[in-house]
């Protein structure tokens, strides 16, 4: 019964052969809910983070790299920040920032200058502190987060790019749901118009495909992927998981307040205790006199043991 089946949470590589094209098609479910479920997100703003996370997937699995893939949309509309990012094993996390005076009551639809505004979009990999970060901004220009992607290619990566998103979040019962498709234009030693009428056709069966194909689970990836590209000759390629996980810990919240001094952490207490929450899961981390006081005596620099000499 289609009500048992799941969507799953994966990147699907596939490869059209005779346009010489390559692709990611994204599916995310529980990823996406995870996500989701512990913030009182309006719905459109759900959607737009399930976009997000979809969009950060299928350009983080198009790069070869071990570490940590970030995608952040800042603007100064009402929402002023989307988060989301993807570890090189696919641990995914995400959350959005409103301003305090951010009413989302009618938004009727993920427009990027409705809800966003006046912004831009980074990139950014993270591969440890002893390489370089790599980071591409791009102006956020389109009506979509499709759209403003596809701009950054154009403009930065100058490599022809395609791209879909569809997001429905939880709602009168359905699950959370997010997919997404993305083709990209290899280098190619045939000639130019045959090169440009092999893209224009991939891009024409592309943009064919419906949301609800997309996030049907009565369709496997190689269904959909057949359904748009069985006559050019689609190869699929092993599918990398994805889950939602967040990387915060008491450890990491800890060393973070020990690099503030003592007096600047005791007046942010409220009823004698410091409670961090984590931005993207919402844990709290509470913290006490008695805690407080254990945390920077595990920090206190060690005492100064140089030989002196009265003078």
């Amino acid at each position: 019964m289609n009500e048992t089946l799941k969507l799953g949470d994966f990147v699907q590589t596939f490869q059209i052969e005779d346009l010489n094209i390559r692709g990611r098609l994204v599916r995310m479910e529980d990823a996406f809910a995870r996500a989701t479920e512990n913030h009182n997100y309006p719905p459109m703003l759900a959607q737009l983070i399930g976009e997000t996370m979809v969009l950060a997937s299928v350009l983080a699995s198009a790069l070869k790299y071990d570490g940590i893939f970030t995608l952040q949309i800042q603007g100064d509309g009402p929402v002023s920040l989307i988060m989301a990012d993807i570890t090189s094993d696919g641990a995914m996390r995400a959350y959005a920032k409103c301003r305090e005076d951010a009413d989302l009551s009618n938004v009727d639809s993920v427009s990027i200058p409705q809800l966003i505004g006046a912004g831009h979009m980074a990139f950014t990999v993270d591969q440890g502190p002893d390489t370089d970060r790599y980071q591409g901004i791009v102006e956020l220009t389109g009506p979509t987060l499709a759209e403003c992607a596809q701009n950054y290619f154009r403009q930065s990566e100058q490599l022809e790019t395609a791209i879909v998103i569809t997001s429905r979040p939880n709602t009168d019962g359905e699950a959370s749901r997010a997919a997404g498709l993305m083709i990209q234009r290899l280098p190619n030693e045939k000639d130019g118009d045959t090169e440009e009428e092999s893209w224009r056709r991939a891009i024409v069966l592309m943009s064919s495909v419906k949301a609800e194909e997309l996030l049907d689970t009565s369709l496997s990836a190689s269904q959909v992927l057949y359904r748009l590209y069985h006559e050019d000759g689609v190869r699929i390629y092993t599918q990398n998981h994805l889950r939602n996980e967040c990387r915060c810990s008491e450890e990491r919240v800890s060393s973070t307040l020990s690099s503030f001094p003592k007096s600047e952490i005791q007046e942010m207490a409220e009823d004698g205790r410091i409670t961090v929450t984590c931005e993207f899961c919402r844990t709290d981390y509470v913290y006490d006199d008695a805690k407080l006081e254990a945390l920077y005596a595990d920090h206190d620099p060690a005492p100064d043991t140089t030989d002196t000499k009265e003078i």
